[in-house]
């Protein structure tokens, strides 16, 4: 049977400016493109040549439609998708192309997706032919509603057999309406195949525990070693899960970053070599890409060194192609 894989999340416009701030008046313009996690991944992966379906929620007007036409030009499959409610949610990215640690504005209440419930969606239908269920932990982080449906999508998907993977994406400005991610992530990452984050994000959303005392300095020998321990412990905790894979990206200056992955099952513990640049064009999705990768890599059976070596490539490869979608290269520099 074909892996037929199914991204589903909130769609999003990221809006920046082309100045040196939103109201520049020497510059006064604006750029904005499609994204949001698990499209950023379904449009990898499509890349790939992987068979992948997304769906979020759109409201009919011509700006959805503009927006799905790319994905279909990118070969993402959205006949999954829902026409509903009155707005596409969005992003303020006060640091073009996220090259610095510029803060980011969110603008996703009372969006399509975020109002979403039970009654909108068919699943038999959005499951029908699936054999890959892929959501990230910034649909739960929207409001408790949302995070009650994706109980029940993960309930219903780990019901049809339906391999399921998240990103542990942890956003501190999403998660407002009286739920901290300890109090949600657990339960939902029960159902999970596979499980992708970094050793801080498991710390944030499952509770493992994480030296404070790393940091920039760390050795790369530390922090394999503390992705190994945060590994086991997720392992310990999800008997369900078979896959873990955690990133480390750290960005000296906005143009000098490094990028390496680590890979875990219940055998074997590896990593990638640690990717080096000097010429950063956009950092935005450079984890989803990684996800997709990784994604990628498991969906033909690579063995575990091919499979960190795929993610971490396309995660970094990401950080020269502008915009949120990756192209979906996985090829060495």
């Amino acid at each position: 049977m074909m892996n037929r894989i199914l991204s589903f999340g909130e769609i999003l416009i990221r809006q920046q400016s082309l100045g040196a701030s939103f109201f520049d008046q020497k510059n006064n313009k604006l750029e904005i493109f499609p994204g949001g996690s698990e499209a950023n991944v379904a449009a990898s992966l499509a890349q790939m040549g992987d068979n992948v379906s997304y769906s979020s929620a759109f409201p009919s007007n011509a700006l959805s439609t503009e927006i799905l036409s790319i994905l279909q030009g990118l070969g993402v499959d959205t006949e999954k998708c829902i026409s509903s409610g009155d707005r596409i949610g969005s992003y303020i990215l006060m640091s073009a192309n996220g090259l610095s640690k510029g803060e980011v504005i969110y603008d996703r209440k009372y969006s399509s997706f975020s109002q979403l419930t039970a009654a909108d969606l068919d699943i038999d239908q959005l499951f029908e032919g699936v054999t890959w269920f892929h959501w990230t932990a910034l649909s739960p982080a929207l409001n408790q509603d949302m995070a009650k449906l994706m109980e029940l999508l993960l309930r219903s998907a780990s019901e049809r057999g339906i391999t399921i993977s998240v990103d542990l994406n942890y956003r501190s400005k999403l998660w407002q309406y009286g739920q901290e991610p300890l109090s949600v992530m657990p339960a939902l990452v029960t159902y999970c195949d596979v499980i992708m984050g970094n050793i801080w994000a498991a710390n944030k959303m499952l509770g493992t525990a994480v030296d404070e005392n790393l940091d920039r300095n760390t050795t790369k020998e530390a922090y394999l070693e503390a992705a190994q321990t945060s590994a086991a412990a997720v392992f310990s905790r999800y008997p369900k899960c078979k896959h873990i894979a955690y990133t480390f990206r750290f960005m000296d200056s906005p143009q000098h970053n490094l990028f390496y992955g680590t890979y875990h099952n219940r055998s074997v513990d590896v990593y990638s070599k640690t990717l080096e640049t000097q010429q950063v064009i956009d950092r935005i999705g450079s984890g989803d890409a990684f996800m997709a990768g990784l994604i990628h890599a498991l969906v033909h059976d690579m063995t575990p060194q091919e499979i960190v070596d795929t993610a971490t490539a396309a995660g970094f490869h990401k950080l020269f192609i502008k915009g949120d979608f990756g192209d979906g290269q996985i090829s060495w520099f």
